[in-house]
């Protein structure tokens, strides 16, 4: 009988997604999973060895090497045979991020907005939010407020944070498509493309008048937002069980 699949544990999301050669226009493209990356960024990037890589994806060591063998000859294929090297995918799930700071206490019935916070605006970059303002919003109206600090997390990891925040809902600006794709597999509903009073925002939301782009891009010069993450079944919530190790 095959062991229960076990998702494997990312701690942050890829932040550049698709790689292609510069000297070719018609060409095939290859699938690296998210998983793939993480095990290659860890053993490679970071040099750890591969029993230090399966404690940190949560895996069997047996797992590890079969991902990461399988991302080198990826990267092989790419670079060789001058394919386009694509990002995406993969069975994963955040690695539980810390928050350094006493949260208020959600009440069943709550929803949690989270908007990105600077100097009372929204800020308008997603992956470069230092603070969010939480807002519990019960029965149209807002109980509670508080400002959180993102402890340096990149945007690769923002999704995991605002998850471990219990947010329910995101008000930013721009955002790139890789970090709406993971604030939604994190069950987090997205609200682009506001400007403004965060106060005014959050008020809106909570009482359903809240204008919104579901299609705004983060198009800042210089720091890439399109960081990727198709993960299905994961997140800590019972997902994966029903798949099986290779």
């Amino acid at each position: 009988m095959p062991r229960p699949f076990r998702c494997r544990r990312i701690k942050q999301l890829p932040v550049y997604r698709s790689f292609s050669p510069d000297d070719i226009t018609a060409i095939e493209s290859i699938q690296m999973t998210v998983d793939e990356y993480e095990a290659l960024r860890l053993l490679d990037n970071e040099g750890l060895t591969q029993k230090a890589c399966a404690t940190r994806m949560n895996i069997a060591r047996t797992t590890v090497t079969a991902i990461y063998d399988s991302a080198r000859k990826k990267v092989a294929d790419a670079l060789v045979n001058g394919k386009r090297l694509l990002i995406t995918g993969g069975h994963c799930e955040f690695e539980p991020v810390e928050i350094n700071q006493e949260l208020i206490e959600k009440g069943a019935d709550t929803m949690r907005i989270a908007v990105t916070y600077e100097n009372g605006e929204i800020f308008q970059h997603f992956g470069r939010t230092e603070q969010f303002k939480l807002y519990d919003v019960e029965e149209g109206k807002i109980v509670n407020e508080q400002i959180i600090g993102t402890n340096g997390s990149g945007h690769g990891a923002l999704a995991g944070f605002l998850q471990a925040a219990k947010a329910d809902a995101l008000i930013c600006g721009g955002i790139g498509m890789g970090a709406q794709i993971a604030l939604d597999d994190a069950g987090i509903k997205l609200y682009a493309g506001v400007q403004g009073s965060a106060d005014v925002a959050a008020k809106s939301l909570a009482e359903g008048t809240l204008e919104y782009d579901p299609d705004a891009k983060c198009n800042h010069q210089g720091h890439h937002h399109d960081e990727s993450h198709e993960c299905g079944h994961h997140h800590g919530n019972g997902g994966c069980h029903h798949q099986h190790e290779d």
